[in-house]
């Protein structure tokens, strides 16, 4: 007996809790009753509990909670064509909430992936229409703001098409695609390479000149060296010959020995040479008869 009274407080105590639930602050709950959703018997309109402490038959109805506070879309980048038909990748996000969550169920079946699918596609058409009535230098010149206003105003039938309000459109950044960046890149590339080498070229130019000026100078500064050294040694080989000339003048004999011995010096300053001469050879003149003295 006490262990069923047990049993029956136990369940009795299981059927209390599941049938209650709790929705907090910032959600909504749907009730179903058999998987269908329960409706206000004189309004026929979808049940929806606010905030706080609620009821259900266990086993029979289930809540489904919704977020209700503001959430955000942000998908990667799309591309948009421009007016002048320049393509765009775009990187933006979406403030959004729901504001009439009958609606919302019944458009997106409770799922945020489906309600992300279905906003993306309506803020991607307001800004597709904004993108292709501009150029680039509109858009990127001062448009951005009045692009974002005017996606918001579009996005403004969402309210009605799926129980969403759009809060704000903000676009983060506005590229150009890969492809494109990387063809202007290699353009940009080779035209400061072509610049460089013109630089490169002229400098090169510039340096032979310099280079050709400056061996020129050398050249003549050379020249002019050594026509002085052949100047200077003229004059001194003229010099040495007057003071030969006068030296010989003044004494022929002692001169002519004095050479004469000079000679002998270099003659003999090799104990290998080998020398075949006569005795009687006029080279030795001084060595047979000495130095004559003079008449």
């Amino acid at each position: 007996m006490k262990n069923f009274s047990i049993a029956v407080i136990s369940f009795l105590f299981v059927l209390v809790v599941s049938s209650v639930f709790i929705v907090y602050e910032g959600q909504r709950g749907i009730v179903f009753q058999f998987s269908k959703i329960k409706r206000d018997s004189v309004t026929d309109e979808m049940m929806i509990k606010e905030p706080g402490l609620h009821f259900k038959i266990p086993l029979i109805e289930s809540v489904k909670k919704l977020d209700a506070r503001i959430q955000t879309l942000d998908e990667a980048p799309d591309r948009f064509v421009t007016a002048e038909k320049k393509d765009l990748m775009v990187d933006s996000f979406v403030k959004w909430r729901i504001v009439d969550f009958p609606t919302y169920y019944l458009r997106t079946s409770g799922s945020v992936d489906n309600a992300r699918a279905l906003l993306k596609q309506k803020v991607n058409n307001g800004l597709r229409t904004e993108f292709g009535n501009r150029t680039i230098k509109e858009i990127v010149s001062g448009d951005r703001d009045a692009i974002m206003a005017q996606a918001l105003a579009s996005a403004e039938s969402s309210r009605a098409d799926l129980g969403i309000e759009v809060v704000d459109v903000r676009i983060k950044a506005i590229n150009l695609p890969t492809e494109v960046s990387n063809s202007i890149y290699d353009r940009m590339r080779a035209e400061r390479t072509a610049v460089a080498k013109e630089h490169r070229s002229q400098g090169q130019e510039q340096a032979e000149i310099i280079r050709a000026t400056i061996d020129a100078k050398v050249t003549i500064m050379l020249a002019e060296a050594q026509k002085d050294a052949f100047t200077i040694r003229g004059e001194g080989d003229a010099l040495a010959a007057k003071v030969y000339s006068d030296a010989y003048k003044k004494d022929a004999e002692f001169y002519s020995f004095f050479r004469s011995l000079e000679a002998y010096e270099k003659s003999f300053s090799s104990k290998s040479d080998v020398m075949v001469v006569k005795p009687d050879s006029e080279f030795f003149q001084y060595l047979k008869d000495g130095m004559k003295p003079k008449k």
